[in-house]
């Protein structure tokens, strides 16, 4: 179901994978070519005040890893409530640094929770009247062998919980995010990130184009 009259888009992938250094000047591509629409840029964990306490526990602080997931979807409830609704249906664009994909790839493929029990609470969490899930319009997907991630993340900032995890949880990670966009072709578009950043720069002006 779109999200009329608003748009939702997300761009995903693996730590290391690319998306942070292109998401803002995407917002700022966006924002030209629709000059009489908002754009929200927002973030997962995070967006909300709320999102944003529970965001650094989540990063940082050990947990059971179902208690993992159920404050990363408590974080998306409320970020869902307060952010995202309101601003699809003002007509707004919204983009999201992350959004559900990275629960599946990261507490499903990455820490091996049970997909079962996240297409649970995902129905639960992002469900509408009409049976139908809140999701963007548009997921970007950032998509870069482990191996590659891991030599970029090492020459940036100090890393949190999931950016110290080893090369094979970053794999289940990245095949978990494959999983979901073969499952819904329509919805996401993968970004070879092994490119250039000029050469996936020139790749997402082409795609928002589309938009």
């Amino acid at each position: 179901m779109p999200n009329s009259p608003g748009y939702f888009l997300s761009f995903e992938g693996i730590d290391g994978a690319g998306k942070s250094t292109h998401i803002d000047a995407f917002v700022k591509l966006i924002q030209q070519r629709f000059p009489n629409r908002e754009v929200v840029m927002t973030r997962e964990p995070g967006g909300t005040l709320l999102g944003e306490q529970l965001r650094s526990l989540l990063l940082d602080a050990p947990m059971h890893l179902e208690t993992e997931a159920l404050l990363m979807f408590a974080a998306r409830r409320e970020h869902i409530a307060q952010v995202i609704e309101p601003a699809l249906k003002s007509g707004h664009f919204v983009i999201s640094d992350r959004f559900t994909d990275a629960s599946f790839a990261y507490q499903g493929g990455g820490r091996g929770l049970s997909l079962d029990k996240l297409n649970d609470i995902e129905k639960w969490v992002q469900g509408r009247p009409d049976g139908t899930l809140i999701q963007p319009d548009l997921t970007i997907l950032f998509d870069l062998p482990g191996s590659i991630a891991e030599a970029r993340r090492s020459q940036v900032r100090a890393p949190d919980k999931f950016e110290k995890m080893d090369l094979d949880f970053f794999e289940r990670v990245r095949q978990e995010y494959l999983r979901r966009a073969g499952d819904d072709p329509k919805r996401f578009y993968i970004v070879d990130a092994t490119k250039t950043r000029e050469a996936i720069w020139d790749e997402l002006q082409s795609l928002a184009l589309k938009i």
